[in-house]
């Protein structure tokens, strides 16, 4: 039986809801500061607009609906559900104005495409996209990299219950620091350093390479911040081809990475435990994974001779798409007509690169290595209890930031997610299929989407159905969001109608 709402929960979610919507006003107003920089009015007036809306709107629902009750499990979750979705609706908002997108709906899909950092994308004639858009495009992905709660939690929030189940609703569930805010600002401070170094070297390598030094620079935060939040996005349509670097394409991998990595793996090298490379169960997960993969990729691509040139170019062209799919970045020196030129193994390798991820409470997405490690270990443990006497006691271990023991609730909750990121990919397979496209591009969209990685096989485009554009942002919506505040969302909607 399900209790069916009360005033005071709506309220109460509104009144959380409003804050968000502040955060995202926040965020809007950054790129006045480019406009400003690069002389763009127009653009300058598109975000003041969006954020003067924004702070009104936030203000007005903080002010009108005052909390009269503690936040409970599914009031955070519904904030993060919602919270997500209305900080697209506003998001798109700017780029709609932009004039670069055909319908308010790509403009939507755009702004979803960021926010969960995805990077694929509906924009027309990129390459003439205003600074000051362009730069709010990958603000975006740093912004939904670290989380939209963790904006709030961060700066606006201060009771620790609500703040640590809004932080649970958007996927993440491991605390760095004792307290959950103080986490999320370790999460920032990270970011922001990085920030400062993977741009400054990005910004320096580009101005080696014959750009002007604002120019270089710009380019180095945009490239940074949809690198290092495994977005994908890049300032110009031909992505990091664009910049005809090997040196570039190195840093960008580097970068990737990082970005994959567990932020509580990030606070452990800070504290000088470099040991915990070496023993900790994601990244043990990922190399194995990553060096497997590689190898069917690799086999796939050298099924088609003459595809590039000796086999440094097959090295070079296949690892960096196969970290950018693994890690769910998107980033790719190659265009979607060339990837399409792959052999089918090849194109399989990265579908399975894509719907893996990288670590949990990272910028990626996917089922994730952590529950990938999980699911291996269950399986040994499975085998050593067949194998030892009946009357043997098997404990099985694993080594994430400090030793574990297995139990049914890890094993259990990372079968039901993969299972669910299976179907996920499945579903949105079928849509594309049912709409007349070919199988193998349909499940590597829908995998690309639903996995926020970004990678494309030319599906993506503004002329495709509107449905599937839909079926897409909610992929993309569901995928970051890791199915749990979705299944709230959906049970609180059952318990307005039905409930007693």
């Amino acid at each position: 039986m399900f209790i069916k709402p009360v005033t005071k929960d709506i309220k109460l979610i509104l009144h959380y809801l409003g804050r968000i919507i502040v955060g995202v006003g926040f965020f809007t107003f950054l790129p006045v500061l480019v406009a400003v920089l690069f002389k763009e009015p127009e653009p300058l007036c598109d975000f003041l607009f969006t954020s003067g809306i924004c702070f009104i709107l936030g203000f007005i629902l903080i002010r009108l609906f005052r909390i009269e009750k503690e936040m409970g499990w599914m009031h955070g979750m519904l904030v993060v559900c919602l919270g997500w979705l209305t900080a697209m609706f506003l998001g798109a908002l700017p780029l709609y104005l932009s004039r670069h997108y055909a319908s308010y709906l790509d403009s939507c899909f755009e702004a979803m495409s960021g926010l969960a950092t995805t990077g694929l994308t509906l924009v027309l004639d990129l390459d003439h996209l205003s600074f000051t858009h362009n730069f709010f495009r990958h603000l975006l992905m740093f912004m939904g990299g670290q989380g939209i709660v963790i904006v709030a939690i961060s700066f606006l929030i201060r009771g620790y219950s609500g703040a640590f189940k809004m932080y649970v609703g958007e996927a993440r569930e491991e605390r760095i620091l004792p307290s959950v805010i103080s986490t999320a600002r370790f999460i920032w401070l990270v970011s922001f350093v990085y920030l400062v170094l993977g741009a400054g070297i990005l910004s320096i390598i580009g101005i080696c390479e014959g750009m002007k030094p604002p120019l270089a620079i710009f380019n180095g935060l945009c490239i940074f911040m949809a690198g290092f939040d495994t977005g994908g996005f890049s300032p110009y349509s031909q992505n990091i081809s664009y910049y005809h670097s090997f040196l570039f394409e190195f840093i960008t991998l580097i970068i990737m990475i990082l970005g994959a990595i567990n932020f509580k793996l990030h606070y452990c090298l800070w504290s000088g435990n470099r040991k915990e490379i070496m023993k900790n169960i994601e990244l043990i997960t990922f190399v194995f994974s990553s060096a497997l993969i590689f190898i069917i990729v690799l086999l796939g691509l050298t099924q088609k001779r003459g595809l590039y040139p000796g086999l440094l170019g097959y090295f070079r062209k296949g690892f960096y798409h196969l970290l950018s799919a693994h890690t769910g970045t998107g980033f790719s020196t190659l265009d979607s007509s060339q990837l399409n030129r792959w052999p089918t193994l090849a194109i399989l390798g990265l579908i399975l690169a894509m719907g893996l991820g990288g670590s949990s409470c990272s910028t990626t997405g996917g089922i994730k290595v952590l529950r990938i490690g999980i699911i291996f270990k269950t399986l040994v443990e499975d085998i050593k209890k067949i194998l030892l006497p009946e009357s043997s006691i098997v404990v099985e271990k694993f080594h994430h930031i400090k030793e574990l023991i297995l139990e049914d609730k890890q094993i259990r909750s990372s079968l039901l997610i993969t299972i669910c990121y299976i179907l996920l990919y499945l579903g949105g397979t079928l849509v594309a299929v049912g709409l007349g496209y070919p199988f193998l591009e349909a499940l590597f969209e829908s995998t690309s989407a639903s996995a926020n990685v970004g990678l494309s096989l030319g599906i993506t485009q503004v002329g495709m159905p509107a449905i599937l554009k839909i079926t897409y942002i909610l992929q993309m919506w569901i995928g970051r969001l890791e199915f749990m505040s979705i299944f709230t969302l959906l049970g609180f909607l059952v318990a307005m109608i039905k409930g007693k």
